[in-house]
């Protein structure tokens, strides 16, 4: 008898195991650094279920049925809910990438070292990016991680699907949240971009047998470099901030 309810009891535990496993597969593959395209295969599975040993007892809910004839439904929700948090989080990794993106642009550094990561990025992107992963997995992004899955099962229960308004809703927010703080932490580039030019035109217009191009264009590389010497702690210090104000209340409006 006895040993009959440990193995109902062990069955539950692993079905149980891998429904979490579903989530938080989905998720960490979009994590920053733990899903990046340059980790093996390999190492995401053993992280994913690093991750479910942890979630899985610490879950704030009673398992649901766990029959096979709800296991469909089970796949489903847990994928996609994954799928949103791993979503929501990489976006702050393409906020960084596009800021590095207009920042090159603006300072005509955009296509030096443009191969160098596995998708091509303008110098300042990668730098940045790389930066600022390495910030988050030393600030911690794998406990923040742990406990943004554990409270993930408060606001998106297990074996439930999400309103399609509500996701589309929340998922317009973020991407404005991105594109918003993408334009904010290049802002100094652009704006030095655009006094540079201004006083280019007008040195052109004042000596117009001046080639201002050639004098011009060393000097906003230099520029554009030193400036990124001065301005990358701060720019990865706010996005920090703003990914731990994500991850600590995903579901709520960004200000």
């Amino acid at each position: 008898m006895a040993a009959a309810e440990a193995i109902s009891l062990l069955q539950t535990q692993l079905w149980l195991g891998f429904v979490v496993f579903l989530r938080v597969g989905a998720a960490v593959a979009l994590l920053p650094g733990f899903g990046e395209q340059s980790v093996p295969m390999r190492i995401k599975l053993v992280v994913a279920i690093a991750f479910t040993l942890i979630v899985a007892p610490a879950l704030p809910q009673e398992p649901p049925d766990l029959s096979i004839n709800s296991m469909v439904l089970l796949v489903a929700t847990e994928t996609v809910a994954g799928v949103l948090i791993g979503l929501g989080v990489r976006l702050f990794t393409l906020a960084l990438q596009t800021a590095g993106a207009i920042a090159a642009q603006s300072t005509s550094l955009s296509q030096i070292l443009g191969g160098a990561a596995i998708e091509p990025l303008p110098a300042m992107g990668y730098v940045l990016s790389v930066g600022a992963i390495a910030l988050a997995v030393m600030a911690g992004l794998h406990i923040k991680a742990a406990h943004l899955l554990i409270h993930s099962y408060v606001l998106l229960p297990m074996g439930l699907f999400s309103t399609g308004s509500d996701v589309a809703d929340w998922g317009l927010t973020q991407v404005a949240h991105a594109f918003e703080l993408a334009f904010l932490l290049a802002a100094p580039f652009v704006l030095m971009s655009v006094l540079y030019n201004l006083a280019l035109g007008v040195i052109n217009k004042a000596m117009p047998q001046l080639m201002v191009a050639f004098v011009g264009a060393p000097v906003i590389t230099l520029g554009g470099l030193f400036l990124l010497f001065l301005a990358a702690p701060i720019m990865l210090s706010v996005w920090l901030a703003a990914l731990d104000q994500f991850m600590a209340s995903p579901f709520e409006a960004q200000r």
